[in-house]
C-alpha cells in the first residue's frame, strides 16, 4: 500500500500531460482534470485510514536507504492532503460552471487545466516530502503553475501583481537553496528523519541559523508579518477560482512546512518568543488591514494574512494541545477561505464588482448568495458553535494554561482579531447584502438572466460553492471526532513514531 504515495503527484502530471495535448478539446479537459483530482481524492481519504496507526513510507526507485527520495504520510500530511484535494475538486468544479466568454476572459481553458493540475501535484508532493530537497522541488513546481495562474488573461494589474509574486518567490527560493545547502554542509543529509537525529550534535550557534534560515523560507511562503505584505497585493487581482484554491493551499503549504521542521528538526527549540511576536504582529495588522478595505477580495487577503497568526499561535507555544489547535485550524481555515473567495467571484457575477461602494442589495437579489456569504463568514469570525470557535478556544486554553506573557499576549491578540473580524465581515454583510440595490446591480442582474446569458447563478458554481460550504461545516458537525483525530496527530509530531518509521533500524 506504500505505492499509493506517488499516485497523488504522478496522477496529477500524467492528467497534465494529457489536458495540455488535448487544448483543443475544452470538455475533454474538464473531465480529465475533474477525474485526476477526484481520484486524489480517494487517495488521500484511503491515508488518512492507512496513517491511523503509524506512518506510510515509499522509497522512491528502491535506492539504498537513506539515500534515496522518500515520501512519508502520517496523519497531519494525510488530513492535509485529503482537506488540499477536496478543496482543488470543488475550485475545479467551480470553474467549469463559468460561461464560455468568462472562460475566454478568465481562464483560458486550454492553459488553465493543465496549470492547475501542476499546482495540484506540487502541493500534494510538498505535504508528502520526506526530504528538504524534495520539498523544494514541490515548492517551485507549484509556484510555477502559480506564476501562470495568476498572470492568466494577461491584464495589466495582474501582470503588476504576479511580478511582485515572481520577484519575493525567487527570493523566498534562493534563500530555501542557501538554507538546504547550508544543511547538507553541516550535516550531510537533506533527509528530515536523519536530521532530525544529526542536528542535535551540532554547535547552538549552526543549529540556531539553519533553523532561522527554514523559519524564514517557510514564513514568506505562509505570509507570517512581516513577510507578508506581498500576498494582498498579488491575490486580488487573479480570477476567482484561482484565488480561491490559492488562498486555500499556497500559504497553508507554508505553515505546515513550519510545524513539520519546528516539532521534527528543532522540538527543543521553538523559539517561542520570535514566534509569539510574529503570531501576534500577523494577527493584528493583518486584520487592521483588512477592516480598511472596500474591496471584498483585497479584504479577504488581508484576513487571509491576519489568520495565519493562529496557525503560529500553536506552534510558537510548541505543546501538543496548542499544535493540535493550530492543525484544526490549518485545515478549517482552508475550507473557509477557499469558500469566501468564491463567494467573491458569485458576487462579482451579479453585481458586477466586488467593490463595496458599488454594491447594495445582494440579499434581495439573490438569497442564496447572501446564505452562501453569511455561514462561512460568520465561521471565519469565530462564532459559536461553528468550527472556527472551536478552533479558537482550543488555541485560547493552551495559551491561558502556558501562563506566559508571550502567551497571554496571544491570547488578547487572538480575541481582538476575532471580534475585529466579525467587524470586517459585518461592514461587507451591511453594505454589500442590504441596503437598496444600486442600478448597476440591477441592470447586471437583468442582463444575466436575459435568455442570451443564461442564470444569474449557475448551478455548478453553486454547487461546487456549496459543496464547499458542506466540507467546512463538516469540521462543525464531526467536530468531536476530527479534534480526536488532529490531537492523535498533534501528539505524533513529539514522538520518535515519524523517525523510526523512515529510517531502517541502526541508521543515522
Amino acid at each position: 500500500m506504500n505505492n499509493l504515495l506517488a499516485v497523488p503527484t504522478l496522477l496529477c502530471l500524467l492528467g497534465a500531460a494529457i489536458t495540455f495535448l488535448a487544448g483543443r478539446h475544452p470538455a475533454f479537459q474538464r473531465a480529465v482534470s475533474v477525474t485526476a483530482v477526484a481520484a486524489v481524492c480517494g487517495v488521500a481519504g484511503l491515508l488518512v485510514w492507512l496513517t491511523d496507526s503509524a506512518p506510510v513510507v515509499l522509497w522512491v526507485g528502491n535506492w539504498p536507504q537513506p539515500l534515496g527520495i522518500v515520501l512519508v504520510a502520517d496523519r497531519l500530511s494525510s488530513l492535509m492532503l485529503l482537506v488540499a484535494a477536496l478543496v482543488s475538486l470543488a475550485v475545479l468544479v467551480y470553474s467549469t460552471g463559468q460561461d464560455e466568454d468568462e472562460m475566454r476572459r478568465e481562464t483560458p481553458v486550454s492553459v488553465f487545466h493543465p496549470t492547475f493540475l501542476l499546482l495540484v501535484a506540487g502541493v500534494s508532493n510538498a505535504f508528502l516530502a520526506g526530504d528538504l530537497f524534495n520539498l523544494f522541488v514541490s515548492f517551485e513546481l507549484l509556484l510555477f503553475a502559480s506564476y501562470v495562474l495568476l498572470t492568466m488573461g494577461g491584464t495589466q494589474d495582474r501582470i503588476r501583481a504576479g511580478s511582485v509574486y515572481v520577484v519575493v518567490n525567487l527570493v523566498s527560493s534562493s534563500l530555501f537553496l542557501v538554507a538546504i545547502a547550508s544543511t547538507y554542509a553541516a550535516t550531510g543529509t537533506v533527509n528530515l528523519a536523519q536530521l532530525a537525529l544529526r542536528l542535535g550534535d551540532l554547535p547552538v550557534e549552526v543549529r540556531g541559523v539553519l533553523q532561522v534560515m527554514l523559519l524564514a523560507v517557510f514564513a514568506i511562503k505562509a505570509a507570517v508579518f512581516p513577510l507578508s505584505a506581498w500576498l494582498p497585493h498579488s491575490y486580488p487581482t487573479a480570477p476567482a477560482p484561482v484565488t480561491a484554491v490559492f488562498a486555500g493551499l499556497l500559504t497553508k503549504v507554508g505553515v505546515y512546512a513550519i510545524i513539520r521542521t519546528q516539532t521534527l528538526l528543532f522540538p527543543t527549540e521553538p523559539l517561542t518568543l520570535l514566534l509569539g511576536i510574529a503570531g501576534v504582529a500577523t494577527m493584528l495588522i493583518g486584520i487592521l488591514g483588512a477592516i480598511a478595505q472596500i474591496e471584498i477580495k483585497r479584504m479577504l487577503s488581508f484576513t487571509l494574512v491576519s489568520h495565519i497568526g493562529y496557525m503560529v499561535f500553536g506552534v510558537a507555544l510548541a505543546n501538543p494541545a496548542a499544535l493540535a489547535g493550530s492543525i484544526f485550524y490549518a485545515a478549517h481555515h482552508i475550507t473557509i477561505q477557499g469558500t469566501l473567495f468564491l463567494v467573491a467571484g458569485l458576487m462579482e457575477r451579479v453585481g458586477g464588482s466586488t467593490s463595496l461602494d458599488r454594491l447594495g442589495g445582494l440579499a434581495r437579489v439573490s438569497p442564496l448568495l447572501g446564505a452562501l456569504f453569511f455561514i462561512p463568514a460568520m465561521n471565519l469570525a469565530g462564532i459559536p458553535p461553528l468550527s472556527g470557535f472551536v478552533a479558537k478556544l482550543a488555541l485560547l486554553q493552551a495559551g491561558v494554561a502556558n501562563g506566559t506573557l508571550i502567551a497571554w499576549a496571544l491570547v488578547v491578540a487572538g480575541v481582538s482579531t476575532s471580534l475585529l473580524t466579525l467587524y470586517a465581515m459585518a461592514k461587507v454583510w451591511n453594505r454589500a447584502f442590504w441596503g437598496v440595490a444600486p442600478e448597476s446591480v440591477l441592470e447586471s442582474a437583468r442582463s444575466y438572466d436575459s435568455p442570451e446569458r443564461g442564470r444569474l447563478l449557475p448551478r455548478l458554481m453553486v454547487g461546487s460553492t456549496v459543496g464547499l460550504l458542506a466540507l467546512a461545516l463538516v469540521f462543525t458537525f464531526a467536530a468531536g471526532p476530527m479534534y480526536d483525530y488532529v490531537e492523535a496527530s498533534a501528539s505524533a509530531l513529539f514522538d520518535q513514531s515519524y523517525i523510526t518509521a523512515v529510517l531502517p533500524e541502526g541508521v543515522r
